[in-house]
């Protein structure tokens, strides 16, 4: 078997394995307290001493530092992708000045002709011309020259005139395109700056922990979770829950499985790390059904779909403020990116605060 089949196979027993964990509800979380197996020695292994309240606060200090990083990282995200649309349309506006400077230089050129050739006429013009002719034939001939020549330059003025126009209002529109840019560039700045100072305090925060309270503190994040998936489990919401994958959605899923133990990083949408919105979106994209790049325009922009009616494929949103989105893979279980030091993974659904759940291709 090949390497890519093997990763492959790995990746989805992975998830087999997890989802059968995560999906049975009111066992996860009494999984995790159960009494400790015996040691070589026959006698029970000591208890884990509980938790002191001083790492469940580094707990919530953390959850909160990395919670207002993702939050940076949408206003990241969102400004990025403003900027690449304002760039493409800057350099539309770009083309069709260069077009414009290039009609009117030829009408110009057409204007001029016009003048040499009144000159040359001895500078009267056609209207004087042919009154002054005795020949009624060249009379008849004459008037129509006329008219043809009035309409001729009646459109040739117009068209330069239209064509002055348009370049100044491209030229306007390309001077507000550029001052979005340069506003998205300082919002996209003062974003970064914002992730960055909140993942280096959570990291000094974690950096003042010894071993041992990391461990203990991983626990903590551990039971936090599988209590609240098993309490989310024990409301039935998975009970009537039977929905399919559509096509689109089975490729956005293998897609999202084949990524899993890739590192997270922020404003990352692969090949070789992602953040949460970033795995969701080159998913669908992958799956022929692009979607927008944040979890709060996915929120926005996508349909919503209830809880109960969810299938594989779908996104479900997280906290209030949408800024965190993984993908429904059935059973009760997601893969998402989760944060700064962690690696795609399998988690449950419901082991954190749900917004909703939205539908890429409803």
């Amino acid at each position: 078997m090949g390497t890519g089949k093997r990763g492959l196979l790995t990746a989805a027993l992975t998830v087999v394995c997890a989802v059968t964990a995560l999906a049975a509800p009111g066992t996860a979380f009494a999984e995790a307290a159960r009494t400790p197996a015996p040691t070589p020695s026959g006698s029970p292994a000591a208890p884990t001493p509980p938790p002191n309240k001083d790492l469940e606060k580094v707990r919530e200090q953390l959850d909160g530092l990395y919670h207002d990083a993702a939050v940076a990282t949408d206003a990241y995200n969102a400004a990025e992708e403003k900027a690449k649309q304002q760039s493409a349309e800057i350099v539309s506006l770009a083309k069709k000045i260069v077009e414009g400077q290039e009609r009117l230089k030829t009408l110009k050129n057409q204007a001029g002709a016009a003048a040499r050739s009144q000159y040359r006429t001895g500078g009267l013009p056609p209207t004087a011309q042919f009154l002054l002719s005795a020949d009624p034939g060249q009379f008849l001939d004459g008037a129509g020259l006329v008219l043809q020549g009035q309409q001729a330059t009646k459109k040739l003025l117009g068209e330069m005139t239209r064509t002055q126009q348009e370049l100044r209002e491209y030229a306007d529109d390309a001077s507000a395109q550029w001052k979005k840019l340069e506003a998205g560039r300082k919002a996209k700045a003062a974003a970064k700056k914002r992730i960055e100072r909140q993942i280096d305090a959570a990291e000094k925060l974690e950096s003042k922990l010894k071993e041992k309270e990391k461990e203990r503190l991983a626990k903590l994040e551990e039971t936090a979770a599988l209590k609240a998936q098993t309490a989310w489990l024990d409301t039935g919401v998975l009970k009537d829950t039977a929905g399919k994958a559509s096509t689109r959605g089975e490729k956005a899923v293998r897609f999202a499985t084949a990524q899993l133990g890739k590192p997270y990083v922020w404003g990352a949408e692969g090949p070789d790390s992602f953040d949460c919105s970033g795995l969701t979106s080159q998913a669908w994209a992958a799956a022929g059904h692009p979607v927008p790049r944040t979890s709060q325009e996915q929120w926005r922009q996508l349909a919503h779909v209830d809880v109960k009616d969810m299938r594989p494929g779908d996104l479900i949103i997280y906290f209030a403020d949408a800024s965190h989105v993984a993908m429904y893979v059935g059973d009760g279980a997601i893969i998402h990116a989760p944060r700064p030091g962690r690696t795609v993974t399998v988690a449950g659904a419901g082991s954190m605060p749900i917004l909703g759940v939205v539908r890429p291709d409803a």
